[in-house]
């Protein structure tokens, strides 16, 4: 495995954890995927729509979102929501990246204390 396959396969497993938490802080103001896919890319949250929706699907079986469907328009359209649960998650998981920030951060200016 050369450098690039390793930094590659890092990236993508340090990306997969942030896409989850990004997904739940987003969708506190309710959107469709495609919406959600735009909004993250374009913030510099690189998702593949291939990873995006099963994601969501994944995240609203196990309670964190909640979804319904918008019929008012031409074509129909599946609006995501996080739930209260979500929230909790979302809110214990900014939590803990802020502590894992700060802690780089030191680490990176040499204190370790």
């Amino acid at each position: 495995m050369n450098l690039d396959d390793t930094t590659a396969g890092h990236l993508q497993e340090l990306r997969r954890g942030t896409v989850v938490l990004a997904c739940l802080v987003r969708l506190r103001t309710p959107d469709y995927g495609y919406a959600l896919l735009e909004s993250l890319n374009g913030l510099g949250i690189l998702v593949d729509a291939n990873t995006l929706y099963p994601l969501l699907r994944r995240l609203e079986k196990q309670g964190l979102l909640t979804s319904e469907w918008n019929t008012d328009e031409a074509r129909p359209r599946k609006f995501y929501r996080t739930s209260p649960t979500g929230d909790q998650l979302a809110d214990a998981l900014m939590t803990d990246w802020r502590r894992i920030d700060d802690a780089l951060a030191r680490l990176t200016a040499g204190d370790e204390s």
